[in-house]
């Protein structure tokens, strides 16, 4: 929902960083593998119920995905940047992310808090049918010259539940654990609800 301003407001500083750390050895491949990662390593700590050790990782993970982009826009004159492989590694390292933060806090939650499974299992549901919504539309739109061009390698079409808000939803998760099952079932039901939404505009948009 708040994606393409937040993108906008944040783009000078992610541009500005991604020019300090424009160097051979730092390439668009390389930030997306520290995603993985970063990402990974949030979901075994929050798992331990480590949960601050957790958070930084999580923005760690976050901070490589967003300068992965900018930095292969300075690098658009080298032909590896037009192969489409940054964008196919970009996707598939987020979507690993995303289902195992959300099963890395659900095991810690239950562990900690005894917290119940079935809102974490709403959610994975959830990101289930956003993320297949959004990238049979993307191949669909592609092939038919229909694509959304905002700048990134897949056609996204928008939602109530983007970017900005997982974000903050699976911040939210470390920083209150205790409540992570609240937040999780108002959380899949946003997502729910968006990607209904992205179902239903696809559709439209593919005419």
């Amino acid at each position: 929902m708040f994606d393409a301003r937040l993108r906008s407001a944040l783009a000078p500083a992610f541009d500005a960083i991604a020019r300090r750390i424009d160097h051979p050895w730092v390439t668009p491949n390389r930030l997306t593998a520290l995603n993985l990662a970063a990402g990974l390593a949030s979901a075994v700590l929050a798992a331990a119920e480590q949960w601050i050790p957790a958070l930084i990782m999580w923005l760690l993970c976050r901070l490589a995905d967003g300068l992965d982009g900018p930095l292969a826009r300075r690098r658009a004159d080298d032909p590896s940047q037009h192969s489409g492989q940054g964008g196919y590694w970009d996707i598939c390292a987020d979507f690993i992310v995303y289902g195992a933060t959300v099963i890395g806090v659900a095991i810690g939650a239950n562990a900690a808090y005894e917290a119940p499974w079935l809102p974490f299992l709403l959610v994975l549901f959830s990101y289930y049918i956003n993320g297949g919504s959004f990238l049979a539309f993307s191949s669909i739109a592609e092939r038919q010259g229909k694509q959304l061009d905002d700048g990134r390698s897949l056609s996204f079409l928008g939602g109530l539940a983007e970017g900005a808000e997982t974000v903050l939803v699976h911040s939210l998760w470390l920083i209150f654990p205790a409540a992570a099952a609240h937040i999780a079932v108002a959380w899949a039901v946003l997502v729910s609800i968006s990607a209904g939404h992205r179902v239903v505009a696809g559709f439209h948009a593919l005419r």
